[in-house]
């Protein structure tokens, strides 16, 4: 696809209000490759964006999961009036019973979604700017279908708070951690100490480790152990199997083996013992935040001494060494995230309406994500939810 079909540029036609608006004209890009250099530079310093919003991780997605979904690439770039730009949105569109929907590039495998924002204009957006960032997608998009944003990052508002919005499906546990702090502000002493009474059964294999895998032969070798265990955990779980789903596998390998700076887009954490792997964690880091994507743990007899309860200690404890200052477990209020992240990190979705047909489908959604945060909220609802689940599969 050239440059020419793949970018369309508007100048931000937007209601009198918005003439205010520092947004000048508006890109609409429909190929990751005519998008690819702008996006890397809204990955530098001085911008505020999630590491779920790389290119090396949201590129592999898009092109070996969003295809197989008919999801479109439909990326947004706004400039200022000297073609500087301010903000780049990764959505892809879908169409559905006539309605065209834009959603954040990622689906199910990224836990926070969010633009890549010049961090000063971030900080001063107003509602004018959101006119006018918004006008000109609405010859081409009936509703946008935000969900999954945190409604801050590194201390500053995420500007799609200003749009009409509602507490996500699912709340996220955070740890939020002092820099320099002593080691019992993250994980008590008493814990530590029930934890290390279970590593000592593990400590006496022969080769037990724990590492952040650096190589792409460890890397490879990693994942290899996970896509045969992770299927045997689900299925004992009754849950589906979403890393199955066509693509997704590729995606994994492709954004775990990418480079980023020194490290990878995804790191995988891992204990082992020469004879196995004993768990991973995988997630995503920016210096500031380590957030989980995956993990799973063995399914020999050792997984009875908690491996993925000690290998959340130690990556607890690498993060704390290393001045990040805060880690999430992702989006759901599982026990054993409780049991380290003892605060609550505000996620919010956003159903925005831009044409007539739109607002009906906005309403729809809005609705049905309510309705399932109320069961999610509601233990006998919930229950009542899986078990219907298990019952028509």
């Amino acid at each position: 696809m050239t440059m020419a079909a793949a970018m369309q540029s508007r100048t931000a036609e937007a209601p009198a209000r918005s003439k205010a608006s520092r947004i000048a004209h508006v890109d609409i890009v429909t190929d990751l490759g005519a998008a690819e250099a702008v996006w890397r530079t809204f990955e530098q310093p001085g911008h505020l964006f999630t590491p779920y919003q790389r290119f090396d991780l949201l590129s592999p997605w898009q092109r070996l999961v969003g295809e197989h979904e008919r999801a479109r690439p439909f990326i947004v770039i706004a400039h200022d009036a000297e073609h500087q730009p301010l903000l780049l949105l990764p959505l892809s569109l879908r169409q559905n019973h006539g309605v065209r929907t834009a959603c954040f590039m990622g689906g199910k495998h990224t836990t926070f979604n969010m633009g890549l924002w010049n961090a000063g204009f971030a900080a001063q957006v107003a509602i004018a700017d959101l006119d006018a960032l918004l006008a000109p997608l609405r010859e081409h998009v009936d509703v946008l279908a935000l969900t999954q944003q945190p409604l801050h990052w590194h201390d500053q508002q995420n500007p799609f708070g200003h749009l009409p919005r509602q507490s996500a499906i699912n709340g996220c546990p955070l740890l939020t951690m002092e820099p320099g702090g002593p080691p019992t502000s993250r994980i008590s002493n008493s814990f530590r100490r029930r934890l290390k009474s279970k590593e000592k059964k593990l400590q006496a294999l022969s080769g037990y480790r724990y590492h952040l895998a650096t190589t792409d032969t460890d890397i490879t070798r990693l994942l290899d152990w996970f896509f045969r265990v992770k299927p045997a955990r689900m299925a004992e779980q009754k849950l589906p199997n979403v890393f199955a789903e066509p693509g997704v596998e590729q995606f994994v390998r492709s954004a775990c083996l990418a480079l980023r700076g020194d490290g990878r887009v995804i790191d995988i954490h891992a204990l082992e013992c020469d004879d196995e792997v004993i768990a991973i964690f995988a997630g995503v880091a920016d210096g500031q935040r380590f957030s989980m994507m995956f993990n799973t743990y063995t399914m020999s007899e050792h997984a009875r001494y908690s491996p993925g309860l000690i290998l959340m200690r130690y990556i607890i404890d690498r993060c704390a060494e290393r001045g990040y200052r805060s880690l999430d477990l992702g989006i759901g209020s599982d026990e054993y995230k409780r049991m380290f992240c003892k605060d609550d990190q505000d996620i919010f979705d956003s159903f925005v309406p831009l044409t007539s047909r739109g607002k009906l489908a906005a309403m729809a959604m809005s609705s049905l994500s309510h309705g399932k945060r109320l069961v999610k909220q509601n233990q006998m609802l919930f229950d009542l939810a899986q078990r219907l689940r298990r019952v028509f599969g």
